[in-house]
């Protein structure tokens, strides 16, 4: 069911001519119930798939923003267990979007790898990203995964080799996520110059749909990416409108809206991966 919840939710995406939204929030900021709120109503603006960040004490592919986010989210309490019950929650309320759950590899060894695949794919989620998970370090992973059918969603970055990329394209199931700059998460004023240049890369060895996150700040830039992948991902300018809101539900609803308007605006995309 996993798999095929991520497969629809492009398949409606391109359907429609245009990439599929995926927002990154970090559950349990500003708290629970909050981020419960928020990710309610990322979903009633039109998310097409949602990535749930597990808050942990040192997110190293994160930028400042979803690094103090985390921070708040451990301070109020919020640990894998009570993200699992987020989901659960999400699930209940929603069976439409894939949720995806994005954690670094110590929480996970530290909850069990078999038992967190079990108990995130009961829970109602449909896919995991390690961000620090190497290939060569993967197997558990990706058995528990194709045991519990979640799919284990890999990253490639514009400095991954040719014959790396191809082995990441070849391993990752549901899509694959394409970081589209060296460095951590978080805001950027402009897109990479060789964007375009390292997604066409990536499709030519790709069997999957692309998904490409990293320093997206606005409607835009989601746009401009909108037009060479399949996917799009915005988290750290998400997070920081939730912030900075005094009604977090609804600043998250405005600027879903917002990047789901530009990319429903942007037309037909071309073709697709499937």
């Amino acid at each position: 069911m996993s798999s095929q919840r991520i497969h629809a939710a492009f398949a409606a995406a391109r359907a429609e001519g245009r990439a599929a939204l995926m927002p990154y929030f970090t559950v349990g900021f500003p708290d629970f119930d909050a981020s419960v709120a928020v990710l309610r109503s990322i979903i009633e603006a039109g998310a097409d798939l949602i990535e749930l960040g597990i808050p942990f004490s040192d997110p190293l592919a994160d930028g400042p923003t979803i690094q103090h986010a985390s921070q708040i989210a451990l301070n109020k309490g919020m640990t894998l267990t009570k993200s699992l019950k987020l989901v659960q929650k999400l699930r209940i309320y929603s069976a439409t979007p894939p949720l995806i759950m994005m954690s670094y590899t110590n929480p996970i060894l530290a909850y069990g790898v078999e038992r967190l695949v079990a108990d995130a794919a009961e829970a109602g989620a449909d896919g995991l990203i390690v961000p620090d998970l190497p290939l060569e370090e993967a197997a558990t992973f990706e058995q528990a995964c194709n045991t519990h059918d979640l799919a284990l969603i890999y990253l490639a970055a514009p400095t991954t080799t040719s014959g790396r990329l191809t082995e990441i394209a070849r391993r990752t199931n549901g899509f694959l996520y394409l970081v589209s700059l060296t460095g951590v998460t978080g805001e950027r004023a402009a897109l990479p110059a060789d964007l375009a240049t390292f997604v066409r890369r990536a499709r030519s060895a790709a069997h999957t749909p692309l998904a490409v996150g990293f320093g997206i700040s606005n409607p835009e830039q989601a746009r401009l990416v909108g037009e060479l992948a399949d996917g799009v991902i915005v988290g750290s300018a998400l997070i920081r409108a939730v912030a900075q809101a005094a009604d977090p539900a609804q600043a998250a609803h405005d600027f879903v809206s917002r990047l789901r308007g530009a990319l429903t605006a942007a037309g037909d995309p071309g073709s697709r991966a499937g």
